[in-house]
């Protein structure tokens, strides 16, 4: 037998395994101290080589034609912190007047009135918490995976989408159940972060020579978060499945229509949309 590949990493020798399999060619990997060596019969060493530099060669252009090239060009930011504490002085605010419950009874998101025309409840909602446990815990996320996300697609690109799948999951949990149901948290814009997250690091690996079998180790990091976190005894685990599904179709959109540095002009544009939004639900439900 030939050994047409030598001191290849784990991920390329079954990569390069699963494409001989594909062609019908007969192969062995073999393991020693320097890495794995791919064997073949000397009657295939050619067909295996060819059908191993045609994958290489075609894997290579797709990674220099879609590779997602947002990463890593916005500098570094601390910006989730500043947004958990705005939400922690609103949370005080609403907390020393005593008017927790009131809030959250009239500006919470409420699936029967947002179903009956209150739509500014799937946006008011994400601002309001039951309790300290509740606005602590929701404060580390959003520092953790806001933060996260605008460092990949600049803050107002990255805040305004982590606003829409919050939106989107409460708007989405409100038609599905249509009932007396009552949530509050920004969670949902934190699991929409983090379904970001996993639909952003999918196609780097995807479009990364030797990482597609790995692909999907993201997303399914991101459902495991989502069973770890989302679903406490009372959490709207519904609400937050809702908001990760939303976060990994924004990531997905962006990746196809735009997939490109954002430019300050454009980024200060979402940053004054999103206060749009937000004020404009607030003096739509007073």
């Amino acid at each position: 037998m030939s050994i047409i590949s030598k001191k290849l990493s784990e991920d390329e020798a079954d990569t390069y395994s699963l494409v001989l399999s594909t062609a019908g060619i007969s192969h062995k990997l073999r393991r020693d101290k320097d890495g794995w060596d791919i064997l073949v019969k000397d009657a295939d060493d050619e067909t295996a080589l060819n059908a191993i530099g045609k994958y290489i060669d075609e894997n290579q252009s797709r990674t220099n034609r879609i590779e997602p090239r947002y990463s890593g060009e916005y500098k570094r930011t601390l910006t989730g912190i500043w947004v958990s504490m705005i939400l922690l002085l609103f949370h005080t605010i609403v907390a020393i007047e005593n008017k927790s419950e009131f809030f959250i009874k009239v500006y919470g998101s409420s699936a029967f009135h947002i179903m009956n025309g209150e739509l500014y409840r799937s946006i008011t909602s994400l601002m309001l918490h039951a309790d300290a446990p509740h606005i602590l815990g929701n404060m580390v996320g959003i520092s953790i995976f806001g933060t996260s996300v605008c460092s990949i697609m600049g803050l107002g690109v990255g805040w305004f989408m982590i606003l829409v799948t919050g939106i989107a999951g409460n708007l989405i949990n409100a038609l599905l159940r249509m009932e007396g149901h009552i949530s509050v948290g920004a969670s949902t814009s934190i699991f929409g972060a983090i379904g970001i997250l996993s639909a952003y690091q999918f196609v780097k690996k995807f479009c990364a020579p030797g990482q597609r079998l790995k692909a999907f180790l993201p997303l399914c990091g991101g459902l495991a978060l989502l069973g770890v976190l989302g679903s406490g005894e009372h959490s709207d685990l519904m609400a937050h499945l809702f908001g990760f599904l939303s976060g990994i179709i924004a990531s997905s959109m962006y990746h196809v229509f735009i997939n490109r540095t954002v430019s300050a002009g454009y980024q200060a544009g979402f940053i004054f949309l999103i206060f749009c939004i937000i004020a404009a639900s607030w003096m739509r439900a007073f």
